[in-house]
């Protein structure tokens, strides 16, 4: 089958299927406290966020999975234009910062857990760390099950906990407004205004950046879309509006009811149901939405738990990985990858306990994060170019609209925005998180970034011939001769 080709039986998406699909990925109740801090100006950084970042790298996605949709996603699309050694870079990079993701969200599930029934438990640092290690590796378990039974329990949690919960905070929010209630946000159009005089403000701006990633997970969608040229640009600006009022909105719920200096990164979501209930007399409700909302966070860890193994796990057929590392059950899961993941997740955890405090021990795994996500996004603009340039004839059902100077536009601006993003993420935050000394901050930020730079390009450096060829020959794949 030639690249681009539809076969006539496969069923065509509508928008408005396909933009419900990017706006799953993307939104997460998660990353409201974060935002909540900025007030008003949080619209300003979102719709700055969206046009320069965005935007660029979701039209760039559909046109990549619209001319290579392989297995393997960014890994694919990378290996066609710069080669197997960045394509493996690039998927390494994509999956890794999964394992610094996947504390930080299990740290707002724990703290989910604690305001039910004990809130303080929420700064508790070993029971934070229970709870990451034993969620985690449940999760890692649950997968074991197959794929099927995964994506059962991810749609189901994240319905109940993510979009019900979102709707009831912004609700709760513009019914405590219309009531004229005490507000913490300052109204005024100033208030509205990015403030770049701080460096505080510029780095949590990169957190928004991260907020806004996980387009391209839904970018192999493209091919299946009626009229793509028109309909995948029109979902991108569905998925993007939605998100935009759903994080804005949820944000300044937050922000209504809770000062600026009382919001925590990782509890502040459950501290705002706490105000916005108490007022009501109706505080009973608060544990149930906690749960709702671990439920939710738990739906979207586990979705991303084994698709972000299964993008590094196509690199085992290219002999980028040791043959140990393709072993799958029956029921076709890479138990060897999804256990080493889990054991980098358990060694990323323990900054926990090492950190002053669990708001910054937060921040530097979102950082890290959001850093190794905007490096494969730098790969994915520059991949798109040269595959525009060396593979003009392949065909793409759906391309970046405006030609030559679209594309290049979009790709400076892409590139310019993911660069400026991974550079103030190294600045240290301000406000509430307690940093005893920068500079060990700044060491400890730029060799985690540089070692999860240096290991991919370690293993593919010392890969070996018989790796592909064991593969191959497990999967039953005959090596044809090339002339």
């Amino acid at each position: 089958m030639t690249p681009g080709h539809q076969p006539k039986h496969q069923r065509h998406l509508n928008v408005f299927v396909l933009a419900m699909l990017c706006l799953s990925v993307v939104v997460s109740l998660r990353n409201l406290p974060l935002t909540a801090e900025f007030g008003l100006s949080s619209i300003s950084y979102y719709l700055l966020a969206t046009v320069c970042f965005m935007l660029p790298y979701a039209l760039f996605s559909a046109e990549l999975a619209s001319g290579w949709p392989k297995a393997g996603g960014i890994y694919i699309w990378v290996k066609e234009a710069l080669g197997d050694r960045w394509g493996f870079f690039a998927i390494w990079m994509q999956w890794c910062h999964n394992v610094t993701w996947y504390p930080a969200m299990l740290a707002f599930i724990a703290t989910g857990l604690a305001y039910p029934f004990s809130p303080e438990l929420a700064q508790n640092k070993h029971y934070i760390l229970s709870v990451v290690l034993i969620g985690f590796w449940s999760i890692t378990l649950i997968n074991f099950l197959g794929i099927r039974s995964s994506a059962l329990f991810s749609t189901f949690c994240v319905v109940i906990g993510a979009i019900i919960p979102g709707i009831l905070l912004i609700s709760l929010g513009a019914w405590w407004v219309f009531q004229g209630y005490p507000s913490a946000l300052e109204w005024s159009w100033k208030a509205c205004l990015p403030d770049f005089s701080h460096s505080s403000q510029l780095v949590f701006l990169a957190g928004i950046f991260l907020a806004l990633s996980g387009l391209e997970a839904n970018a192999n969608h493209a091919r299946e879309v009626k009229n793509p040229r028109k309909n995948f640009p029109r979902a991108i600006f569905i998925a993007a509006l939605l998100t935009l009022m759903i994080l804005i909105l949820g944000s300044l719920s937050i922000a209504t009811v809770l000062p600026k200096q009382n919001i925590t990164l990782v509890g502040g979501l459950f501290e705002a149901f706490h105000a916005f209930f108490s007022q009501y007399h109706l505080l009973w409700i608060v544990p149930i939405l906690a749960l709702f909302t671990v439920l939710g966070a738990l739906g979207e860890l586990n979705a991303w738990a084994i698709a972000g193994v299964k993008g590094l796990f196509a690199t085992t057929e290219h002999g980028c990985l040791p043959p140990f590392f393709h072993k799958m059950n029956a029921k076709h899961v890479p138990v060897t990858l999804l256990l080493f993941q889990a054991v980098l997740v358990t060694a990323a955890s323990l900054l926990f306990l090492y950190a002053p405090n669990i708001n910054l021990s937060y921040w530097i795994l979102s950082a890290l994060a959001t850093q190794m996500y905007l490096i494969m996004y730098l790969f994915l603009l520059v991949s798109t170019l040269v595959l525009r340039y060396r593979k003009p004839l392949v065909n793409r059902a759906y391309q970046v609209p405006g030609g030559w100077i679209g594309i290049w536009f979009l790709a400076g601006l892409g590139f310019v925005s993911c660069l400026f993003a991974i550079i103030i993420s190294f600045l240290p935050p301000l406000g509430h998180f307690n940093i005893p000394n920068v500079w060990i901050y700044e060491l400890l930020m730029i060799s985690s970034l540089t070692l999860s730079c240096l290991i991919p390009l370690a293993i593919y450096s010392f890969r070996r011939p018989h790796w592909q060829l064991l593969v191959l020959k497990d999967i039953g794949v005959l090596l044809k001769p090339k002339f």
